[in-house]
């Protein structure tokens, strides 16, 4: 029996898929509770036991298609990033198809194709998968959910105070790019979302052994709920400097004239590690070498105060606590 229930009348709600402070509880107070076990517990990006690395996700992106990708290529690169930066080599992925009845074979088909040729890229195999179809307005065109193995690499060093905070490059990408895809904002934006693997930038962190402490690829919530996670399981603060954050014009612009902070917003194709300090002009020098790497930079550290939180200081000379995601505003861009 769970110890906490959830209220009578409650129902799900969009935040509960921002993967912000009402994802948060569900996870720990529905799904952990109910499901709980040592490996489960760590609430990792993948689950790591035995040498091996295991992930799971979903995919109900809305539009399918957007500029610089679609739902497959997303799936994949998706599943392989969240092995990628739990320290392990991808290897072996799954696919379930849900097809909403009328869809048309050749979108199908060009999903498909975009799912071959990212799993291509970053050297893993779909070597399983499964369909369904459902009614009409079941299914919303396709929803794919995808699994991932892979084979464990890492071993990470422990976060402590002085650490750096690395981010591999420009940040909102891809959910500016879908909001605009959707056509309800009257924006001209050349923005293409960032979708891509970041195997081969985890792989050259890895090399740094046990200066290397922590790795996660800041989706859903954006780095501001990434860094808050880090903070809340260290009981760290984690302080970052505005002025060093990269962020494209294009995604600023949006972003002011939309009242969104990019922070928060969801990145397909980027990692963001804490390194030792001593190691961190090396970590920059080595991810900057790489084609995913070349806009990387370093935002900030570690700190022992304020334990568990994430501060900014800005451009302005002040300094502002960034929580976690409160509420969804961008859903169904992953």
């Amino acid at each position: 029996m769970a110890a906490t229930l959830p209220r009578p009348g409650e129902l799900v709600t969009l935040a509960h898929g921002s993967g912000g402070k009402a994802t948060r509880r569900l996870v720990e107070e529905l799904f952990v509770e109910e499901l709980s076990n040592p490996v489960l517990d760590r609430l990792g990006d993948a689950a790591v036991a035995d040498g091996l690395a295991f992930t799971t996700d979903s995919y109900v992106v809305k539009p399918l298609f957007f500029p610089g990708g679609d739902i497959g290529e997303l799936a994949v690169n998706g599943t392989v990033n969240d092995l990628a930066v739990a320290g392990a080599e991808p290897m072996w992925l799954s696919a379930g198809f849900v097809i909403e009845e009328g869809f048309p074979l050749d979108q199908l088909r060009l999903i498909v194709c975009s799912m071959a040729s990212a799993a291509e890229r970053a050297g893993v195999a779909i070597v399983a998968g499964d369909t369904k179809v459902v009614e009409r307005g079941g299914a919303d065109g396709v929803f794919i959910t995808t699994a991932g193995i892979g084979r464990a690499r890492a071993d990470f060093g422990r976060p402590q105070s002085g650490d750096r905070i690395l981010v591999s490059g420009t940040l909102g990408d891809h959910g500016f790019a879908v909001l605009v895809a959707r056509g309800e904002l009257k924006l001209e934006s050349a923005l293409e979302s960032d979708t891509a693997p970041v195997h081969e930038l985890a792989s050259a962190l890895r090399g740094l052994g046990p200066s290397l402490r922590w790795m996660r690829d800041p989706t859903r919530g954006g780095l501001a709920t990434t860094l808050n996670e880090l903070a809340t399981s260290t009981g760290l603060a984690v302080r970052l400097q505005e002025e060093t954050i990269p962020i494209r014009a294009e995604v600023a612009g949006a972003a002011e004239i939309l009242g969104i902070d990019p922070l928060y917003v969801a990145n397909e194709g980027k990692l963001v590690a804490v390194v030792a300090a001593d190691a961190a002009s090396d970590a920059l020098d080595l991810v900057r070498t790489l084609p995913l790497g070349a806009d990387a930079a370093l935002i900030g550290r570690l700190e022992p105060d304020p334990p568990g939180l994430v501060l900014l200081d800005t451009t302005l000379g002040g300094s502002r606590i960034v929580d976690m995601l409160v509420g969804d505003p961008l859903p169904r861009i992953c």
